[in-house]
Order: structure tokens, then C-alpha cells, then sequence
């Protein structure tokens, strides 16, 4: 069961720390689609915040799409899945208007149980043709304001699959997509909502990538000795400030946390200089490492580096693969 951690003293407001570090269990698949959350009452045991807190974090959640209210029921994770997309027109959708849905969770089905698109392109025709010219250009999107977390997706994504793929702000996707036939969009689960709006009217796939969850990094961070200097590093402004809030929802003010993003050179010389543990993603490591080696003059001890090897999980980039026709 994922454990949620609230520094009841803390100046970030108890929701925000409650609601970051459930997105986070959503967006790296701790919490799986259909998955249910736990009642408010388990959580208000659990954290010891009040249960209108909790209600007030699920509907921001809910808000903010990733979640679904099941009157009755619960709370729980969307399924994200491609149903924003739509198959080649045909006159026998306005006949059969369920056939999409039908086709393509047939279609998924299949791929997830090892298909080829070559196998499964003779069973759907109609549904194969859409999702290979949709393959034909693939857009990797994020929000201006955390444009980087979209560059760290588009540099593992394109190491990974070894195809050309084009970065665009979430607020110029429409206009991109309205000049283009068919696109595929791939996005964290973090921005799905916003790209879904988007994309669904036309006829644009989405794919959501889920995020690893830093198991390693976290258990790592848990041992630091108090007192300890860490530094957080990454292109993705998101990145730090959601590690900033979990970091400090586990130890509270025992560590010293420092953030930056890779481009901001007063405060990457900062934390070189300051921290003893510095912690980036595989994108910002060879430009953290290239600070650190010229301060060396300037530095008593260096920090010790700790470089995350994926911001995206394995199985999302074979999903990815096996969708865009590449196995």
C-alpha cells in the first residue's frame, strides 16, 4: 500500500503536499488505471488531515481528469488510454456506432498479448491504416510552463525508438494539429487532460507515457543523514518542484533541499558548491557533471552525483513501440 507522509508544520499547505504525492502515484503507475483510492476516511487515518481535506484533494483531482467519482462507488484512476482517437471515416460508424470502441479495445487487447501490427492489421484494416498514418508523425507535448519535462520524454523516447519526433508546446498543438491528416501525441499522465481536449477533435491519437517512480532514488533519499544538502536537477521546472514537495513531505526540514533546472547557471553553481548529494535526470546529468568539474578549484568535497537512468518506464516505451509499428 502507498504511504502518504504530511509535515503538519510545514509552510506548503497540507492538500498540496497530499495531492502531489498522489498525482505522482498516478502518473507512475503506484495507482494503476481503475485503480480505487483509498476512502477518505483511510486516508484521514493514515495522514491525519481532515476528511473535507481529502474531498477537497479528489476533486481537484477529478478536476484536473486523471481521476473518475463513481457515485456509491469511490474514487478512481482513469484509464487513459487512446480512446481520443478515430478510425478512418466510414459510413458504417453512423450504422454501428459503437464499432470504434469495439475495434480498438480488440486492437490493444491483441498488442498487449504480443500481435504484430502486420497480424493485426489483416483483422482491423480500417483501424491499422489510421494508427500507421498517425505514425507517420509523432508529437511529444507539455505545457509552456514545463516545457522541459516535454524534452526529457522527447530524448528518451527518441534514444529508445530510434525515430524522428518533434516538441510542442501544449498551447501551439491545436494549430499543429490542424495541419497535419493524422498525428499521434504523446504526453506525461500529468498533462493528459489538456492534450485529450485537444487532440480528440481532431481525430489525433494520445498516448500517456507512465513515469518511473524513482523507488531507488526515494529509499536513497530517506537514508541521508539529517542535516544533509541535496540538490535536485532537472530540465523539467514540474520535475523539481513536485521532488521538492515529496522530498519534504518524508523528511521535512531534516534536509536542506536545493533545486534548479539544468539552464539556470547561478543556481546549478549554487548547489554544485552547496550540496553534498546532487541528484538529475539522465538529460541534465552530462551538464551537472561539467559544473561540478569547474568549480573543482572552488570545492573542498565534491558532492556526490546520482544520475536517474529513466524518466519513463520500460513498459510504456514497449507499448509505444509495438503502437508506432516498430516491433
Amino acid at each position: 500500500m502507498v504511504q502518504f507522509h504530511i509535515q503538519p508544520d510545514s509552510d506548503i499547505p497540507a492538500s498540496t503536499q497530499l495531492y502531489n504525492q498522489i498525482l505522482f502515484a498516478i502518473a507512475s503507475r503506484q495507482f494503476p488505471p481503475g485503480h480505487r483510492l483509498p476512502s477518505t476516511r483511510q486516508l484521514a487515518m493514515q495522514t491525519g488531515l481532515h476528511r473535507n481535506t481529502i474531498s477537497k484533494v479528489y476533486r481537484q483531482l477529478e478536476d484536473a481528469g486523471v481521476v473518475d467519482a463513481q457515485a456509491g462507488s469511490g474514487i478512481y484512476v482513469r484509464d487513459q488510454g487512446h480512446d481520443a482517437g478515430a478510425i478512418a471515416k466510414s459510413p458504417l460508424l453512423d450504422q454501428y456506432p459503437q464499432a470504434h470502441r469495439l475495434i480498438q479495445g480488440s486492437l490493444d487487447e491483441l498488442l498487449k498479448q504480443g500481435c504484430s501490427l502486420g497480424q493485426a492489421r489483416e483483422l482491423f484494416l480500417a483501424e491499422m491504416d489510421w494508427r500507421l498514418r498517425c505514425s507517420a508523425q509523432v508529437l511529444v507535448t507539455a505545457p509552456n510552463h514545463d516545457l522541459g519535462a516535454g524534452e526529457v520524454i522527447l530524448r528518451e523516447l527518441e534514444k529508445a525508438l530510434n525515430i524522428p519526433m518533434q516538441l510542442v508546446p501544449m498551447e501551439e498543438l491545436s494549430q499543429v494539429l490542424d495541419q497535419t491528416r493524422s498525428s499521434t501525441v504523446v504526453t506525461s499522465r500529468y498533462f493528459i487532460a489538456q492534450a485529450e481536449e485537444i487532440s480528440k477533435p481532431r481525430s489525433a491519437r494520445v498516448i500517456p507515457v507512465d513515469i518511473y517512480d524513482f523507488e531507488k532514488e526515494l529509499k536513497l533519499i530517506k537514508g541521508l543523514p539529517k542535516g544533509t544538502c541535496l540538490g535536485v536537477v532537472s530540465l523539467s521546472s514540474g520535475t523539481v518542484g513536485v521532488a521538492e514537495v515529496i522530498i519534504h513531505s518524508l523528511r521535512g526540514d531534516d534536509l536542506l533541499v536545493m533545486t534548479a533546472q539544468v539552464s539556470d547557471k547561478y543556481k546549478m553553481d549554487a548547489i554544485v558548491r552547496s550540496a553534498h548529494t546532487i541528484i538529475s535526470d539522465e538529460a541534465s546529468f552530462p551538464t551537472v557533471k561539467a559544473t561540478v568539474s569547474a568549480s573543482r578549484d572552488d570545492i573542498i568535497r565534491p558532492p556526490q552525483l546520482i544520475r536517474c537512468e529513466n524518466f519513463i518506464v520500460n513498459k510504456s516505451i514497449s507499448l509505444l513501440k509495438r503502437e508506432l509499428g516498430l516491433e
